[in-house]
């Protein structure tokens, strides 16, 4: 089958569109024969985190497609089922963090940029109807990772004001979606004046410019909570807007993750931070249950063909993208 394979040389030049061996599913696995999968920055971490003298890996984490092999024992899945690729290995049911040999698909274990994956069948999640193959395909990780920081830790109620700096990426962008369907306000920051307005199109109540002001240009506006993806770049100007007893949630660290914060500032305003990642099978089920309520669809940015991965890959490393990028494999 070909794939998408990261080998030898960090980063981009040791990516590869190569023929990979097609696996068969053991005991209570299955095979999804996919046809579209979905690029995030964890794939860009990939090609650094995966050494040189490792063994050939495809990479990805998201994917759809349909159940062509079933592995002996399995029931909860059947052939010919359309499913998508719930990324998160070994966690299943809701916790403060996840269980000891917790693992996500693309690494360690081969990833979902390829014609097929096997996975264990909890792994095989019936696809919402409702969603074409390309919206199925780039759904799971940012959308389950946006459901975890906002409901799990956030706990986002109604009448709520949230800030999310950083909109642009597949997650900030569910990130909006969801708050705005909780009932909350929701204001965002960008340096990119396009990405502002597509925000504000997308149901933003602000969009203002990250590197200015963020006090002026929100009207001293504080918030209840803040989702913080980006990083040192931005996150004392987050905790700076939180309110008296606010709370701030933290999942990615793209620029920069080593921050030096006023203590005095943090214990006198009474703040709580939670860190978070990916999220349990529950919470996956649990945010299926609520797109599906609100009709919500991942903001899809462009579909590139997998020989194309390079132009893919760097559109996202120069955080072009405004939501998801994806791949069409057929």
């Amino acid at each position: 089958m070909k794939a998408i394979v990261h080998e030898g040389t960090a980063g981009l030049t040791g990516v590869a569109f190569r023929d990979m061996d097609e696996v068969q599913p053991s005991a209570g696995e299955v095979r999804v024969k996919l046809k579209t999968a979905g690029l995030n920055h964890r794939d860009l971490f990939v090609l650094h985190r995966h050494k040189e003298n490792e063994p050939p890996l495809i990479i990805g984490s998201d994917g759809a497609g349909i159940v062509d092999a079933v592995g002996e024992g399995v029931t909860s899945v059947q052939l010919g089922d359309e499913v998508i690729i719930n990324p998160g290995l070994g966690w299943q049911k809701n916790s403060d963090a996840p269980p000891s040999g917790f693992e996500i698909v693309g690494l360690p274990f081969h990833g979902t940029f390829a014609e097929s994956i096997v996975v264990p069948a909890e792994n095989a999640v019936k696809k919402p109807s409702y969603l074409s193959w390309e919206e199925a395909g780039v759904l799971s990780l940012a959308a389950l990772t946006a459901y975890r920081a906002l409901f799990t830790r956030g706990k986002v109620k109604e009448g709520m004001h949230v800030l999310i700096p950083g909109i642009g990426s597949g997650v900030a962008t569910f990130l909006l979606q969801f708050a705005k369907a909780a009932g909350a306000a929701v204001y965002v920051t960008s340096r990119s004046e396009e990405k502002r307005r597509k925000a504000l199109e997308l149901g933003a109540d602000k969009a203002i410019d990250s590197e200015g002001d963020w006090s002026e240009a929100l009207d001293g506006q504080k918030m209840d909570l803040v989702i913080e993806c980006v990083g040192a770049a931005t996150f004392n100007k987050s905790l700076d807007r939180l309110k008296t007893g606010g709370t701030i949630v933290t999942f990615g660290a793209s620029a920069g993750d080593e921050v030096t914060i006023n203590l005095r500032t943090f214990f006198y305003g009474q703040f709580t931070m939670y860190g978070s990642t990916l999220g349990s099978g529950e919470e996956l089920a649990e945010m299926i249950q609520f797109i599906e309520q609100h009709n919500i669809r991942p903001v899809i940015d462009h579909v590139y063909k997998f020989d194309q991965f390079e132009q893919a890959f760097t559109r996202m490393d120069k955080a072009e993208q405004l939501g998801k990028i994806a791949f069409s494999i057929e």
